[in-house]
């Protein structure tokens, strides 16, 4: 089913404002839409080898059509390429073709390679313009909006990074179709976290339509798609650099990076799965805290279970996760202040709110409960 054309959600940041573009089929129009942002008739583009083969070839022609030229760097898929090294690959790579302050960078792939070239876009000349073209359902609702670039460190995950404001986000809810089923449910907890942050209609729009999404709704994932990318507009557009209401889009988060930190970044669990698992982790840490009705966080698990995904660690953890290890992970998170953890908690499904107040024991002993359920 063909949508009824492009939706257009405005980022407003004065200077730095652009627009999200949401639609089937963009990537046949890719050169139409970046064209008017060119000051020559080429442009860099990162991409990764799986998005190379199913959507690269599209992407030229459009370009093609227009009179652009496009230099490509095709890196392995993975977070293992959020590193030091390939940023220097990246940026290495930009130098040698000539890049110049008006060049264009355009990130074609999944959070990695959006965050990756971002970050390379944001320090090669001390910052060119680049375009994201989300290839994921993560990337579309998430990691493309809101200018946040970054590589992940040994210590922790996105330590090493800028704020790099895009010019232009295309999301083309075609490309969704050739996600693995993994892959776009580890996007949709990140749908489903802007109705818990504070749109509980939405979490019941989830609720009545999640299951659909993963098997093929074109309307429904453009609505989702489209309620994601309003709902962090209007976040980002108060708190670009997230001095205090950004930070509610950490929902899950703190938990999150300390369960990917244990398994080392690795596909053993995919960022969204991490996501999923500390939503339901911050929303049972709220409820032991007299938060949190035990009801929400039973309905927001068997809403997870129903969608296919994970709703504790314990399909992930070994032997060697301790409570110690992982609250040292957390240590590490860039939200911490003074060495006082951050955290997202919520008073009900659609009610969370940011706190530096958890006390270290109570989730010590939260998560030794989870260690050895």
């Amino acid at each position: 089913m063909r949508l009824s054309g492009p939706h257009i959600v405005h980022v407003e940041l004065d200077e730095r404002s652009y627009d999200i573009v949401i639609d089937e089929g963009l990537i046949a129009h890719a050169g139409a839409r970046i064209g008017p942002l060119l000051s020559s008739s080429r442009v860099l583009t990162v991409t990764d080898e799986n998005v190379a083969e199913h959507w690269l070839e599209p992407y030229r022609q459009s370009l093609a059509s227009k009179g652009i030229s496009s230099e490509e760097l095709i890196l392995p898929p993975g977070e293992q390429t959020k590193s030091f090294g390939y940023l220097e690959r990246v940026t290495e790579w930009m130098l040698n073709t000539g890049v110049d302050r008006k060049t264009v960078l355009v990130a074609m792939g999944g959070g990695v390679i959006g965050d990756l070239a971002g970050l390379a876009a944001a320090i090669t000349l001390r910052g060119i313009p680049f375009v994201q073209i989300p290839t994921t359902l993560l990337a579309q609702v998430d990691s493309s909006v809101g200018g946040k670039t970054a590589i992940n460190m040994p210590q922790g995950k996105n330590l090493v990074g800028a704020f790099h404001q895009p010019r232009l986000v295309l999301a083309d809810t075609g490309l969704l179709d050739s996600l693995p089923k993994r892959e776009f449910l580890a996007g949709y907890a990140e749908v489903v976290k802007y109705g818990l942050i504070n749109d509980p209609t939405f979490f019941e729009w989830c609720e009545s339509n999640g299951e659909a999404l993963a098997v093929s709704d074109p309307t429904g994932r453009a609505h989702a798609v489209e309620s994601s990318c309003r709902a962090k507009a209007a976040i980002v557009g108060e708190d670009e650099r997230e001095a205090g209401k950004r930070a509610l889009l950490n929902l899950g988060h703190t938990f999150a990076h300390a369960y990917e930190a244990e398994v080392g970044f690795s596909d053993k669990l995919l960022h969204g799965e991490a996501v999923a698992i500390g939503m339901i982790s911050a929303f049972e840490l709220s409820h032991r805290l007299g938060l949190c009705p035990g009801q929400d966080v039973e309905r927001i698990r068997k809403h997870f279970t129903r969608t296919g995904l994970p709703t504790d660690i314990s399909t992930i953890r070994d032997g060697s996760w301790s409570a110690e290890k992982l609250i040292k992970h957390m240590g590490r998170d860039k939200k911490t202040v003074a060495g006082r953890l951050t955290f997202v908690l919520a008073r009900g499904i659609g009610k969370a709110f940011i706190s530096r107040e958890v006390d270290t024991d109570m989730i010590k002993d939260y998560l030794n409960d989870c260690l050895t359920q």
